[in-house]
């Protein structure tokens, strides 16, 4: 994951799912170790599209919908992905042997949230970059895979055992799978007119 998306993210999960919508350079730049002039660097493309409002201080948040569907645009899911196979059992059986450090993410990550999926679905998303264990686990076959491994980034574990709700969102729009659709309409369906959720996406599997 490019370094400004971890902006777009940190920034939409406080709006999204903390309700901040004030921010300063420095903090952002604190918070995910990276540089100030990166996060001015992301944040260029939402000044031109009034997606937020910026002063001398900070800058608020106006418009979520407009950052989230520009990370979805932008968004290179299998240029992440370092590892993928396929595994003769069910989606259930695959996530519940995964290795403890994974975070789920894309299906799996809706249905650990939100504790029901709005279809069906054949392949697992996780972040992980205990590759040897995982394949010790889920041993390498060429057969069309429906087990994939995406590196995680430095930062990623801090918002818990899933993927952010936006984070979820951008890499379900980047899925061939035509059930992807299906979640992301229901994801669009739990965002209110302001860009916030309106049902709580929980910080935690259960």
């Amino acid at each position: 994951m490019k370094k400004t998306e971890l902006v777009y993210r940190e920034i939409l999960y406080q709006f999204m799912e903390k309700e901040n919508n004030c921010f300063t350079q420095k903090e952002l730049s604190l918070k995910l170790g990276t540089s100030i002039s990166n996060v001015n660097q992301s944040l260029t493309p939402f000044k031109k599209m009034y997606a937020i409002k910026t002063n001398p201080r900070n800058f608020t948040l106006v418009n979520s919908k407009k950052i989230l569907y520009y990370w979805a645009s932008v968004r290179n899911l299998k240029k992440d992905i370092i590892y993928s196979t396929r595994v003769d059992k069910s989606v259930a059986e695959i996530e519940k042997n995964m290795t403890a450090d994974v975070i789920y993410g894309a299906y799996s990550a809706y249905k650990f949230k939100f504790k029901q999926a709005p279809s069906d679905y054949s392949e697992v998303y996780v972040y992980s970059n205990s590759i040897d264990e995982i394949k010790k686990r889920f041993p390498h076959n060429k057969n069309n895979p429906n087990l994939f491994v995406l590196k995680k980034d430095s930062i990623i574990d801090k918002y818990g055992k899933t993927t952010t709700f936006a984070h979820t969102f951008v890499d379900l729009w980047n899925l061939e799978e035509w059930y992807a659709k299906e979640f992301l309409k229901e994801m669009e369906k739990k965002i209110n007119r302001n860009g916030k959720i309106m049902q709580k996406w929980n910080t935690g599997i259960t």
